[in-house]
């Protein structure tokens, strides 16, 4: 008898939704739709298009059979748990949650190596431990595009830097992908002394060789922690300046080839490097703007555009962000200045590290540590969405809005990271 998955029990059900008039109930195991094995969410969503259904069920010790019937379009108005999440094996090098310190919330200690996080949520993996029946599925089912973290072509250097000996050659697990037409966008950690160099420019010219399966490359700085075990070499301004250049002359080639730049560096590359962005055309349609690739020029871009504030608020605002972003967003605020009262504060990320400078890994405790002194002098403290987790207004070491305004004695308020939710909230 097939068993409950996590993934296949009902979380809830709306009462006047086809599922609800079927008689499904919270807590029931959903075990096949029209005989096929239902395992998670992607599974209904794949089995269950039709619009008559026949839903085999486990409610406690019975099996229950039912049939829903919806019209076209129409939602079947269940939602499912959580499915169990599939954990990394490997012992990479430069993992970011192998140099966390003790005490954080426990979901980021999850290294997960799961093909449906990475369709669903764009999550990077690196097809290290696929079996058989998943691989089907993938295909079956046509899970594109994938996110793999590829780092380096060489098996030798890739198995190094995950460290995992066994790890199978990425290549050849890109190939079949791309034989059976999966899509997957790909990036490379920039550890120097590894991957750099010509290691570096093999590895794009082998990954160009399957274009446009493979999609795009974004190469990123490893990021390192004050907590880290293993002694690392962090990408200062020499091997980002000349990753950047290598970068450069590849988009220059699959611009002429494709029409399409490719290969990016994150925002983080160019910054380190001290280098001008690529032209705002070159980052195409933003494939993989979640690494950090194009989010500064696509922010410059939308400035640029934007008007002033029309209707300016009389109330006194502060703004925190990243050293890294710290610039641009400067400039930006002060264009704002002649309509209304707004200033921005870098804070320097003292709980990981000053290594670390991008907003989204900044920790309550350090915000309150920049602001503290100055916190008096405003009226609204704004913040970044990108600074909390989960969803929820928790900051990662745990600290809320509640408590940042209780510790500050200033209203906070959440805004979306963008010119024009900056904007906006400086409006009456």
């Amino acid at each position: 008898m097939p068993r409950a998955s996590n993934g296949n029990v009902v979380e809830s059900t709306r009462p006047e939704s086809p599922a609800g008039r079927a008689g499904i109930r919270p807590g029931d195991v959903l075990l096949t739709v029209n005989r096929k094995r239902i395992h998670d969410s992607i599974d209904l969503l794949f089995h269950g298009d039709a619009q008559e259904l026949t839903f085999s069920i486990r409610r406690k010790d019975r099996i229950i059979r039912t049939t829903v019937v919806r019209d076209e379009g129409e939602d079947l108005g269940i939602e499912l748990r959580p499915f169990r999440v599939k954990t990394c094996r490997n012992h990479c090098i430069f993992c970011f949650v192998g140099q966390l310190p003790k005490g954080l919330r426990r979901s980021l200690y999850i290294k997960d190596e799961d093909f449906r996080m990475s369709f669903l949520y764009g999550n990077y993996i690196t097809l290290s431990n696929m079996t058989a029946s998943e691989k089907k599925r993938i295909v079956e089912q046509r899970l594109s595009p994938l996110y793999v973290s590829v780092h380096s072509t060489d098996r030798e250097t890739r198995n190094t830097l995950l460290g995992n000996s066994r790890a199978p050659d990425i290549m050849k697990e890109l190939k079949w992908l791309a034989r059976n037409r999966i899509r997957v966008h790909v990036q490379i950690v920039l550890c120097p002394g590894y991957n750099d160099g010509d290691n570096l420019r093999n590895t794009i010219n082998d990954l160009q060789r399957l274009y446009p399966y493979v999609s795009s490359i974004a190469v990123v700085p490893v990021g390192l922690t004050r907590y880290r075990k293993v002694s690392l070499r962090e990408v200062g301004r020499d091997e980002a300046a000349e990753a950047v250049s290598i970068i450069s002359d590849f988009q220059k080639r699959f611009m002429k080839k494709y029409g399409d730049a490719f290969v990016y560096g994150s925002d983080e590359l160019y910054i380190r490097a001290e280098r001008k962005f690529p032209p705002f055309k070159y980052y195409g349609d933003f494939p993989q703007i979640e690494n950090g690739v194009g989010m500064v020029p696509l922010f410059l871009h939308r400035a640029a555009r934007l008007r002033s504030v029309k209707r300016p608020s009389d109330r006194r605002f502060l703004t925190v962000t990243g050293v890294s972003f710290y610039p641009f967003l400067r400039g930006f605020v002060e264009r704002l200045n002649d309509r209304a009262s707004v200033d921005v504060i870098a804070v320097k990320n003292r709980f990981f590290g000053e290594t670390v400078t991008v907003a989204g890994l900044l920790t309550g405790r350090d915000i309150i540590q920049a602001v503290s002194d100055v916190s008096s002098g405003y009226d609204v403290l704004l913040l970044p969405d990108v600074v909390f987790r989960d969803g929820r207004d928790l900051l990662i070491d745990d600290i809320t809005v509640e408590e940042l305004e209780r510790i500050l004695r200033i209203e906070v308020r959440v805004i979306d990271p963008t010119p024009a939710g900056l904007i906006n909230a400086l409006e009456v």
